[in-house]
């Protein structure tokens, strides 16, 4: 089959597009998928780096978001037919052979052996390519905004890192739930999308503090009332971003993080936290749920994942280097 293939870590350029990787074969409890699509995300940029700590098997077809089609059936597989149109569940870590396009092959080829236990049926209204662009960056956002910090109507929602994956998800999220939302990026070329996408309001943050535009829209947060700043900050980039967003809220407001892009050991003055009463609320993956919620939420067209770019299998470096450069505006798909 035609696969994408690593054979040692490395950096740009390293992975290896191949005609004649070896077909997989489905364990008594696996599936064979068709792939139609696979959504790359930082963690496959890692995996190819090489993370410390991970010994990952080589030679490795990375790919943590699948969607396809049920090709094969493993002898003991039962209530999945073959033609089943299926997302992956990436997020089961204890199934043998561990994390898929990690430690096990995944989804940057022609087919993909999969656990029965890891597959969600997809209505035939749902495409592929929506469905691959919801586990890792879409199934986040939803726990993040919708199952934990349960975003409510017309609270004022900043949300940092607002043009990738996560964040796309996030302003459409908080958007559909009623909220105000001030979305940040680092060009204007982006901020106008994120305009076209909800967003009420748009800092660029590599041209102004974001924490003093937000002072000059709504004021200065005070300590006596619960006037002032924001009620949610969307963090997850950390760094020095991250007393900048204590200082935007309000009081009583909620910072939700999922995870720590510019430092996950940023400068800290919990005098923030004391005086203004704040919440900080971690967050970390999705649950089954939360994929099934994003797949109804699609299918009654009340989201719509947003995808950059989508690139033949043979130009898989070059899907990488989109990721990396920071060029994207939502998820970047690769199809065999």
């Amino acid at each position: 089959m035609k696969a994408a293939v690593i054979k040692s870590h490395g950096g740009p350029g390293v992975i290896q597009y191949m005609t004649t990787f070896p077909d997989p074969q489905p364990a008594v409890d696996e599936v064979i998928i068709d792939v139609a699509a696979t959504a790359l995300n930082y963690h496959d940029v890692f995996t190819r780096n090489g993370m410390p700590g991970i010994k990952v098997p080589m030679p490795m077809i990375m790919g943590i978001d699948i969607a396809g089609t049920v090709r094969t059936l493993g002898a003991d597989v039962q209530g999945v037919n073959v033609g089943d149109r299926v997302l992956i569940d990436p997020m089961i870590r204890t199934v043998r052979g561990g994390l898929i396009g990690e430690m096990r092959h995944g989804g940057l080829a022609e087919l993909c052996a999969v656990p029965a236990m890891q597959l969600i049926k997809l209505p035939d209204d749902v495409p592929f390519e929506a469905a691959a662009a919801l586990p890792v960056a879409y199934g986040t956002a939803h726990r993040m905004m919708v199952s934990i910090g349960q975003i409510k109507p017309k609270e004022r929602v900043l949300i940092l890192g607002a043009s990738g994956g996560v964040g796309t998800c996030c302003v459409q999220l908080a958007k559909m739930r009623g909220a105000e939302v001030i979305a940040c990026a680092s060009t204007e070329d982006k901020l106008e999308r994120l305009k076209a996408l909800g967003a009420d309001h748009v800092i660029n943050y590599t041209k102004a503090d974001f924490t003093k535009t937000i002072y000059e829209m709504f004021g200065k947060p005070t300590r006596r009332t619960y006037d002032g700043g924001v009620d949610v900050v969307v963090n997850y980039t950390g760094g020095d971003t991250w007393v900048k967003s204590l200082r935007a809220l309000k009081r009583g407001g909620r910072m939700l993080t999922c995870g720590a892009t510019a430092g996950y050991n940023p400068a800290e003055d919990i005098r923030f936290i004391w005086t203004f009463e704040l919440i900080i609320q971690g967050s970390n993956g999705w649950t089954r749920g939360d994929l099934k919620d994003l797949i109804d939420l699609i299918r009654t067209r009340k989201i719509d994942p947003t995808i950059d770019s989508v690139l033949p299998l043979d130009h898989v470096n070059d899907a990488f280097a989109l990721i990396e450069d920071r060029k994207i505006f939502g998820k970047v798909l690769v199809k065999p």
